[in-house]
């Protein structure tokens, strides 16, 4: 049977069907945590950003999210959007930027920097041109083995080349501002979504590799804030959309993708990993941050939280 076909017959009421019980919610044990990120790496650990600079990691068969990575002031780590376990490279990527919380200190700006994966220890930093407001906010290692990077702020897209000591610009615009989840399909296409414009894109090239647009997907379904994105193999993602609380299955099929939930009724929800048959999701609770009348409440406890994925995927 065709790939399409079980997901199809998986599809139930707009949401795919479990295929294997899922594991346990995760707390993360920090205050004030906010996640944006999640990802894990083969031998089955989890890693969470925080807003406050901590990466937190989940062992395999542990009962919490743990502090693993503190800001100190070799790393300089200060509020973390993206994270990325790359296991070619054995680097575990984090965006970081300026804290929330008031301007940004004296010379502050967003970068990539590069931690162990299996120790921790602090790597390098690779930061983003002074001069513009910046918000680094995803990672994604091409088959080259470049590492990208996205702002979101400022709209623009850099890669780290292999071997390389500073980021390159690949592309600026006022189409990339709100970019956001970064991927590469199996055949090297590169694809972001738009977290401001609700978009699923393409990033286009030339000839020669250079830039040359964007093309907007025709979708089934709304977006709503996709955030995180991560490839499954072929031209297939799973995406975390915040604002709308959900996971979903992209398909990309030319110039078009279709948009299949596979996990509904999360809170804001921006990031997305799988261990095996079980997803997870952080529990970003990013009102917090931002509503009047919540930001001087004490959010409680964070969670990652986890779902059956479905068969088929």
């Amino acid at each position: 049977m065709r790939r399409g076909a079980i997901i199809a017959a998986l599809v139930l009421s707009g949401c795919i069907t479990a295929g294997a019980p899922a594991q346990a919610d995760i707390p993360i044990d920090g205050a004030r945590v906010f996640p944006e990120s999640l990802t894990m790496d083969s031998a089955g650990n989890l890693y969470n950003s925080s807003s406050l600079g901590t990466i937190y990691r989940t062992v395999p068969g542990g009962t919490k999210a743990e502090p693993w990575i503190v800001p100190n002031a070799e790393n300089g780590l200060t509020s973390l959007f993206g994270v990325l376990a790359d296991e070619r490279h054995g680097v575990l990527w984090a965006c970081n930027n300026p804290g929330f919380g008031g301007p940004p200190a004296p010379g502050a700006v967003s970068s990539v920097k590069a931690f162990d994966l299996k120790t921790g220890a602090y790597k390098a930093s690779y930061a983003f041109p002074a001069g513009k407001p910046a918000a680094c906010n995803d990672i994604a290692v091409a088959k080259d083995g470049a590492v990208w990077a996205n702002d979101t702020s400022a709209g623009r897209l850099f890669y780290l080349p292999e071997g390389g000591n500073a980021l390159v610009l690949f592309a600026e615009g006022p189409e990339l501002v709100g970019v956001d989840g970064t991927a590469f399909a199996e055949d090297g296409t590169l694809y972001i979504n738009n977290v401001r414009k609700n978009l699923f894109q393409r990033v286009d090239r030339k000839p020669d590799g250079s830039y040359a647009g964007l093309t907007d997907l025709k979708l089934n379904d709304t977006l709503n804030g996709p955030d995180g994105l991560r490839p499954l193999g072929g031209n297939r993602f799973l995406q975390a959309e915040g604002p709308g609380g959900r996971i979903a299955l992209i398909e990309v099929h030319g110039d078009s993708a279709t948009v299949t939930p596979v996990k509904t009724g999360l809170e804001s929800s921006p990031s997305i990993a799988w261990i095996g048959r079980t997803g997870y999701a952080t529990e970003g609770k990013i009102a917090y941050l931002f509503d009047p009348a919540l930001k001087d409440k004490d959010p409680g406890t964070f969670y990652i939280r986890s779902f059956p994925l479905p068969d088929g995927l």
